[in-house]
């Protein structure tokens, strides 16, 4: 624990950094020596003017995470505890402020030299650090901490099995109606007989071998075939029907916002110019107004299914929909994070859950309508179909939002 133990330095450098940025101030502005020779308190009042006391409370944690050595684990422990209900560190939002800023940049340090034993004490605040050193720009003094190994194993996907069931259990009520019917249609026909005979007994007799010989045999597969190819109608029927609520026939892919304006007829939409890689970029419309600014959303990476039946939403033309969690108030709403190094135009996999996208969703079908229901985050935040995460080459997609809703 030596390193961790270290000065705070880098913390400094990267804190200094990370709220002229968010201040819209020129990082240069604030100098080496300054940052070097100041403390965290005295650092951040030169930075950050007038604070609010929840503010001024998060920096004192601070001060106090960075000096008090040997204590730092129950300081830990209660800021755990805060971020159990929270986003964020101050109000109900998912906007990081700057008490995200100085709080990160101190406990970084620290939390990026324990053992993954370690980390798994602190689950609230691992997701909270994941979230905010993908949305918060720190430069490059502080080195990320990667926090998703533990979610790399998807469980089994149930949906195969439910189609490997589905597939024995028709061959076996073939099976079994067949014979029911085989010998209804044979005790019929000896009932028939037995009461012949006793009816009129001075009648010629009708051999029992002539009586089965009769086209009665015939009849008895008539019934079978009929049956036969109910069910295989039932079940080719029961196939389309899943491969409609399959998320492989979604095209989910990685993308960048370049631009972000307010739609000019609707104060609830957004109109986003996103990014897929390879000169494709296209042009989305989102209910985010009431979440978001446009300028929040310029150069965030997100998630969008790219195979929707492009159309005018009031309008003005969109061609995607990015997909975002929403807790269960929908008082908090945000796009779904891809993670670093993922690569623009990406397509999102899931394990168990393979086949290619279909080329245009059709809407008849309400196609969108069946998956997304399935569709949400787990207690870590993590984006799963059916709990098998949102899977790209650099790692499971995610939130800051738990146990939420993706729309």
């Amino acid at each position: 624990m030596a390193a961790a133990a270290a000065d705070f330095a880098q913390s400094k450098q990267a804190m200094s950094y990370a709220l002229c940025k968010h201040l819209d101030r020129d990082p240069n502005s604030i100098s080496s020596t300054l940052i070097k020779e100041s403390d965290i308190a005295s650092l951040f009042s030169h930075i950050v003017n007038n604070p609010q006391d929840e503010v001024k409370k998060w920096v004192e944690f601070s001060s106090n995470f960075a000096s008090s050595d040997g204590e730092q684990h129950a300081l830990l422990g209660n800021l755990n505890q805060h971020l159990s209900q929270m986003s964020v560190l101050l109000a109900s939002g998912f906007i990081p402020s700057v008490a995200d800023i100085v709080v990160f940049a101190t406990v970084q340090v620290f939390m990026c030299h324990l053992s993954d034993s370690e980390l798994q004490k602190y689950p609230n605040i691992s997701r909270w650090m994941d979230y905010i050193q993908n949305v918060v720009d720190f430069g490059t003094s502080l080195q990320k901490i990667n926090v998703t190994k533990s979610v790399f194993s998807p469980p089994p996907p149930s949906h195969p099995k439910k189609a490997d069931k589905g597939d024995a259990d028709p061959t076996s009520k073939k099976a079994v109606s067949g014979q029911k019917i085989a010998d209804k249609s044979d005790g019929t026909a000896v009932s028939k007989k037995a009461a012949g005979e006793n009816k009129v007994p001075g009648d010629k007799a009708i051999p029992a071998s002539a009586k089965n010989d009769k086209p009665s045999g015939d009849k008895k597969k008539t019934p079978g075939k009929k049956t036969e190819g109910a069910a295989e109608k039932a079940l080719q029927k029961s196939a389309e029907k899943d491969s409609e609520c399959n998320v492989s026939i979604l095209n989910i892919q990685v993308g960048v916002i370049l631009k972000a304006w307010k739609h000019p007829s609707a104060d609830s939409l957004l109109v986003e110019e996103i990014d897929l890689g390879a000169g494709n970029v296209r042009q989305v419309v989102s209910g985010l107004a009431k979440f978001f600014s446009p300028e929040e959303l310029v150069n965030r990476r997100v998630v969008l299914i790219t195979n929707v039946k492009p159309g005018k939403l009031r309008d003005v033309m969109s061609a995607g929909l990015v997909l975002c969690a929403s807790n269960s108030d929908h008082t908090v709403v945000e796009p779904l994070i891809p993670p670093e190094g993922a690569k623009l135009g990406e397509r999102i996999s899931f394990a168990g859950f393979d086949g290619k996208p279909e080329d245009v969703l059709n809407p008849k079908k309400k196609q969108l309508d069946k998956i997304t229901p399935h569709l949400r985050t787990d207690e870590n935040g993590i984006a799963t179909f059916r709990g098998v995460p949102f899977t790209t080459s650099a790692g499971p997609c995610r939130s800051s939002v738990p146990n939420a809703d993706v729309k």
